[in-house]
């Protein structure tokens, strides 16, 4: 009855690990898409909704349960919403080719913390590292 009840705890524990990881892996890839539709943008009208998009995505991660270095991971979501928050201040205030550079450097940024989002495997949900 023991092992009955440890297996399915384990279950249950792993199904609301691995929901956690889609849902952030499912905001990420929605974050992906908004910053290609800000970057595409061909009118302030459009460029506003996509970035305001981003940017509420952006702070919606912040609120999610990072597997792995989460400090780091938190530190990289501040920088690009910094960023976005500024290239939506340039774009309104100067146009949308001023919000080119720190669109830019939104994607330097994914680059570099994009390896920290990574969902854990199966396996590593199941017994850890």
């Amino acid at each position: 009855m023991k092992a009955f009840l440890c297996i399915v705890v384990l279950m249950f524990s792993q199904s609301a690990l691995s929901a956690d990881a889609n849902e952030l892996e499912t905001t990420m890839k929605n974050m992906g898409l908004a910053y290609k539709q800000s970057v595409q943008a061909t009118d302030l009208e459009k460029f506003n909704l996509a970035i305001d998009e981003f940017i509420n995505l952006v702070e919606a991660s912040q609120l999610a349960k990072f597997s792995k270095e989460a400090e780091k991971s938190v530190r990289g979501l501040n920088k690009v919403l910094d960023k976005a928050k500024l290239a939506k201040k340039l774009a309104n205030e100067e146009g949308l080719e001023a919000a080119r550079v720190p669109l830019k450097s939104i994607d330097r940024l994914r680059k570099d913390y994009h390896e920290i989002h990574e969902p854990p495997g199966f396996w590593e949900l199941l017994f850890g590292k």
